[in-house]
This record gives structure tokens, sequence and C-alpha cells, in this order.
């Protein structure tokens, strides 16, 4: 089976959170891999999501971490970094 990775490095100007990670994850750089693999029974070239994994800085005593994601997931945590943060309610005198 024929297989293709696609890597990317997203930038996170805020904290955020994914499912299945049990902590909140800092603003930065985090590297992202897809894996696909190439549905061979059609007349055309079409790939299929296998895995998509982000690498995670080192938490206690692992050096780095990769945690498999869902992609949706990824990109509503990309959509609500872009938000600008809510207004601050004032208080009137």
């Amino acid at each position: 089976m024929t297989t293709r990775t696609k890597r990317v490095t997203l930038t996170f100007k805020h904290s955020f959170s994914l499912k299945g990670i049990d902590r909140p994850l800092a603003a930065g750089q985090y590297d992202v891999v897809t894996d696909e693999e190439l549905i061979e029974e059609l007349s055309f070239p079409v790939y299929r999501r296998v895995s998509t994994l982000i690498f995670l800085p080192p938490h206690g005593s692992s050096l780095i971490e990769m945690v498999n994601v869902d992609p949706a997931d990824l990109a509503a945590a990309q959509e609500r970094d872009q938000m600008p943060p809510p207004a601050k309610m004032g208080l009137r005198s």
C-alpha cells in the first residue's frame, strides 16, 4: 500500500486544549504529522487519512510526546486561537 506523510507546523498564540490530552497546552509552535494511504481500487488517486499526530513539548519524564488527535478538534482549536479575546465588562459607578 502506498502511503504519504504531510508535516506542518502550527502556531498557537494562546494556550489551548485538545480532546484526549489531559492538560492545557502552552502557546507556541507544534509539529503535526498526517499519514495517508492510497485507495488503490479507484481509477484516480485518492488518499485516506490514517492518522494525525501532534508532537508535544516535554512533560514530566518524557523527552517528547506524540499524541494521535482528531483533525476536526485540531482545526477547532486553531479557529478558537484566531478569535479575538472576549471584551472585559467594566464596572460603572
